[in-house]
């Protein structure tokens, strides 16, 4: 069984006091065993070092949100992935639906994104998904498809066992609404196939999927149990530690037989 992977990517939320409060109190509420399942907390740029320090012999294992594609250079305002292992990230989230709608990035930057990221010695998290009016017009297979394809290409068999993919329905993020269970476990399924006709069945039982989407303490469970979904990329409810450590929770007990 593919351990479970939690996720939480605070956004543009949290300064450097509130980072501290939010991480010691998350501490605190994980008492619980986390075997069969792994934390990474996302903060802001400016809260990294910050977050890694307090982290420290903790479960907790710390991401960003973003990345350049390159290591220096004249890129106002980026950070590159140099900077990003050097204030103790092992992950990245690429590709967010976010940066796609606001920064308009495309398939082929996420890809450079994604490529860089594990050259640099980053696990990428690869975020694809579909729109309202793409899943109204019953796209979704196709869309999505189109995307892990673009996103995934040129990376080596053994690099893509180490990618994360997370689906996350753009309709569902920060609205409320959340893709069922059984809406999440199609999609993520698909995924799963597309992996194993890129690469092998063995490489596909090996990635790690996560969901998003409105991700919270009472709806986890439900979609963890679902056979094809590893775990969450969680937004507003990981701002809380009591919402977040009960999701945390839900994904180390759907590992349980």
């Amino acid at each position: 069984m593919r351990n479970k992977v939690i996720a939480g990517n605070w956004k543009m939320n949290k300064d450097l006091g509130e980072t501290e409060k939010l991480i010691n109190d998350l501490k605190t509420a994980l008492n619980f065993n986390l075997i069969g399942s792994k934390v990474i907390i996302c903060p802001p740029f400016p809260s990294l070092a910050l977050a890694a320090k307090l982290i420290e012999g903790s479960p907790l294992e710390l991401g960003a949100q973003n990345m350049h594609t390159e290591d220096e250079g004249a890129f106002t305002g980026e950070v590159s992935p140099k900077m990003l292992k050097a204030a103790g990230c092992r992950y990245v989230i690429v590709g967010h639906s976010e940066r796609r709608q606001y920064f308009s990035e495309t398939n082929e930057f996420i890809n450079k994104k994604a490529r860089k990221a594990l050259a640099s010695g980053l696990i990428p998290i690869i975020c694809v998904g579909e729109s309202l009016d793409e899943r109204e017009k019953n796209i979704t297979d196709q869309i999505v498809s189109v995307q892990v394809k673009g996103c995934l290409s040129e990376i080596s068999a053994a690099d893509m066992e180490k990618v994360i993919i997370a689906y996350e329905p753009v309709w569902a993020i920060g609205t409320g609404k959340n893709a069922t269970p059984q809406q999440a476990q199609d999609v993520h399924r698909l995924i799963r196939k597309l992996i194993s006709q890129l690469y092998s069945w063995t490489v596909a039982e090996r990635v790690t999927i996560q969901y998003g989407g409105s991700v919270k303490a009472d709806n986890a469970a439900d979609l963890l149990h679902q056979p094809d979904i590893d775990g969450a990329l969680v937004g507003g409810a990981c701002l809380k530690p009591d919402s977040f450590s009960a999701i945390i929770q839900a994904a180390a007990l759907s590992t349980k037989k």
